[in-house]
């Protein structure tokens, strides 16, 4: 996963926000001008979450300035203002472009893994911002969370608090995060927003974790279903947790926010929801795609649930072979059980995942033939149907 001298303090406003109505959706406050616009720093803003929370801001009316090193994606955004440097001080230009006496409302940090890195720009920052908000993980919590665990339960630790890689299997990302937390609050104690999102997907999405469902659900046949269909998966699209994030701005909420959906009631989705929601827009897609009269392309897809014992026998990885699924047993009980709710009560709203999945889709057909390829992950077809093929061996009555 993911993945970030004391100036006058500002009136500060609750942790937990006022949240718009229940039945309102992000995208009807993203349509409205913000009533007081706001000068924005955002360091990063060329990859995924970066991109889209940048649109929501323009839509909002938000003047907003992106801080990059100008080498990916340097054609986005044309009309904003553009100022170059690097996240690490001892870099190239590093932070100069940052130094002065220019003010911003608000910094949003995306791009930030190594602490040093944001202990540098949180503290050039921190005279002349009102609040720093900084795209953490969930992985910034300590290993083994119990169901339905909250911004209260125990962060990582690093075993080398100066490490500055990810390590074997990227098994110092949650303490960076975590670590990166705490550098931008020592900065600007009580005037920081640490959003902990777990899995982000959606259009644009170039790890190619969730788009293994969506994409391996429209190519049809026998398809496998990991362990049960109720075991719980917890995500977030990436424009909803963009648009809230511009929420958090306007609204000058600070603190810690676990932003995982995709209920406002706190609920975890499913393996099953993702996939039967990924058949069904499959099946709409095809249909709505062919001329009127003509019979649309068949989609035949039909899922084979395997137990997880059965899997890990066959040695397929979950989060890896089958991605974004873990097991909800031992260690992993809490993992996608994330309680949301004081993210919602500060505003977070979820569109539907049909919505997502569609949206998903249109991106990724409209990527280069390569792109496609590398923005998508799990096992292949053959793999998956050897494990198929292994599990009616398995179960042939005697």
């Amino acid at each position: 996963m993911a993945s970030q001298a004391d100036p006058p303090q500002p009136e500060r406003k609750p942790e937990q926000a006022p949240a718009p109505p229940a039945s309102a959706h992000p995208d009807a406050a993203a349509q409205e001008r913000a009533a007081e616009p706001l000068k924005i720093l955002v360091l990063g803003g060329t990859a995924f979450l970066g991109p889209e929370f940048v649109e929501a801001a323009v839509a909002r009316g938000h003047e907003v300035t992106l801080f990059n090193r100008g080498r990916t994606r340097a054609d986005l955004f044309p009309d904003l203002e553009k100022l170059r440097g690097d996240r690490d001080p001892l870099r190239g230009e590093g932070l100069a472009a940052l130094e002065g006496d220019r003010r911003w409302d608000v910094v949003v940090d995306t791009s930030g893994y190594y602490p040093r890195h944001v202990k540098a720009s949180a503290e050039l920052l921190a005279p002349r911002v009102r609040q720093y908000i900084y795209i953490s993980s969930v992985s910034a919590f300590k290993e083994g969370a119990p169901p339905n665990s909250d911004e209260t339960y125990g962060i990582a630790v690093l075993d080398d608090p100066e490490v500055e890689s990810m390590g074997e299997g990227f098994r110092n990302y949650g303490g960076l995060k975590a670590a990166c937390e705490a550098a931008a609050e020592a900065a600007l104690p009580g005037r920081v927003t640490n959003i902990r999102p777990g899995f982000i997907v959606g259009p644009g999405d170039r790890t190619g974790r969730f788009n293994y469902w969506p994409l391996r659900a429209r190519e049809g046949g026998e398809m496998l279903g990991p362990g049960s269909p109720a075991d719980p998966v917890q995500w977030i699209d990436v424009r909803d947790l963009a648009e809230w994030m511009v929420h958090c701005a306007e609204e000058n909420a600070v603190g810690v926010f676990l932003a995982t959906g995709p209920d406002s009631a706190g609920l975890p989705g499913t393996i099953g929801d993702v996939i039967e929601t990924s058949i069904d827009v499959a099946r709409r897609r095809a249909a709505s795609a062919k001329p009127s009269g003509e019979p649309a392309a068949a989609i035949d897809t039909r899922v084979t649930w395997v137990p997880a014992a059965f899997l890990r026998e066959q040695g397929v990885g979950p989060g890896a072979d089958l991605p974004i699924w873990i097991p909800a047993e031992g260690a992993y009980a809490g993992f996608h059980r994330w309680n949301n709710a004081k993210a919602v009560a500060a505003g977070l709203r979820f569109r539907p995942l049909a919505e997502t999945i569609d949206a998903l889709l249109t991106w990724y057909d409209a990527q280069s033939p390569e792109d496609q390829r590398r923005f998508r992950a799990g096992m292949s077809r053959e793999r998956e149907q050897g494990v198929l093929k292994a599990w009616r061996d398995a179960n042939v009555p005697e």
